[in-house]
């Protein structure tokens, strides 16, 4: 039987590959490679109902004590962080998609990494948490990252830019509401409560927006949002049951080389020196404080 940390590293590995996908669907479907282009609040809605269908049969099949290792036990929903944390995940699904349908899927990606910074400054006013000069550093490296990103000063900064810095903002707030959850409920009802609730949500927004799938082709890419999401999910859930938080964060920017395979391989699109050098600033940043993180809980960082 290969030891905790393998098993942890390929499911971190194929997760990454899951969430890389789920924007490689949202840009041919948001994009019109796959019929006529859809509104990113449809790709939205198909991500949370979709991914409720995949929810149910997870939970339903693997164990709990595979689900809810470690975790806090059952207890009443808390339904307004709940709702807090399901509506600005919604709002950085829809950003990030609409982002994806309109840019290099490495740009968005990257662009939405910018999250944990978003978290980690509301994690002072609402955390309580203090802020070292490692994790400030790290944090401004970041955003330097990003910047380069956004291409200041050669007159090709996209809007979708934009769209995927919202999407950093809503998902980075989320954390907090995510950290409060997690203290208190165990994984598998956070997953069924924020999937159920976020597909009732979803599917009122997209009333306006919606329109029939163009063939089967369309139909499976939008179940396939949301079934490669909560795939994600779940490995990352059994990751994070067998290593230690730090071992496994590292491992999230992979999704920036599954997304550049998949811009060259679908879209042939190759990323620039300017793509790549923000891409690597940012994780760099991103790196620097998940190992901060590591130490401040007194857990030694893993090569």
């Amino acid at each position: 039987m290969p030891p905790p940390a393998i098993i942890a590293a390929l499911s971190m590995c194929l997760a990454t590959g899951f969430f890389a996908g789920t924007t490689l669907l949202a840009k041919a479907l948001g994009g019109g490679a796959s019929g006529a282009p859809l509104h990113a609040l449809q790709i939205s809605h198909a991500r949370f109902l979709f991914g409720f269908l995949a929810v149910l049969i997870v939970v339903s099949l693997l164990p709990r004590r595979t689900v809810d290792a470690g975790a806090p036990v059952s207890s009443p929903p808390q339904w307004g962080l709940h709702l807090a944390r399901t509506l600005l995940g919604w709002v950085g699904g829809a950003l990030l998609f609409a982002a994806a349908a309109q840019m290099p899927l490495t740009d968005a990606n990257a662009l939405s990494f910018l999250s944990p910074v978003a978290t980690m400054l509301f994690a002072i006013p609402f955390l309580g948490e203090r802020v070292g000069p490692w994790r400030w550093s790290a944090a401004a490296l970041a955003l330097v990252g990003a910047l380069v990103l956004l291409r200041p000063g050669a007159g090709v900064i996209q809007p979708a830019a934009f769209l995927a810095l919202g999407a950093a903002l809503a998902m980075g707030v989320e954390g907090i509401f995510i950290k409060k959850l997690t203290n208190r409920e165990p994984p598998r009802q956070i997953l069924l409560v924020n999937n159920c609730m976020g597909a009732v949500i979803a599917s009122l927004a997209v009333i306006p927006f919606f329109q029939m799938p163009g063939g089967m082709g369309q139909w499976v890419a939008l179940a396939g949002v949301g079934v490669l999401m909560v795939s994600g999910q779940v490995l990352l859930l059994l990751a994070m049951a067998r290593v230690d938080a730090s071992y496994v964060a590292p491992f999230f920017y992979l999704v920036l080389v599954w997304a550049a395979l998949f811009d060259i391989v679908f879209f042939d699109v190759w990323p620039d020196w300017v793509s790549v050098t923000g891409g690597a600033i940012v994780v760099s940043g991103g790196l620097i404080m998940a190992w901060r993180e590591g130490r401040a809980r007194g857990v030694p960082p893993t090569p």
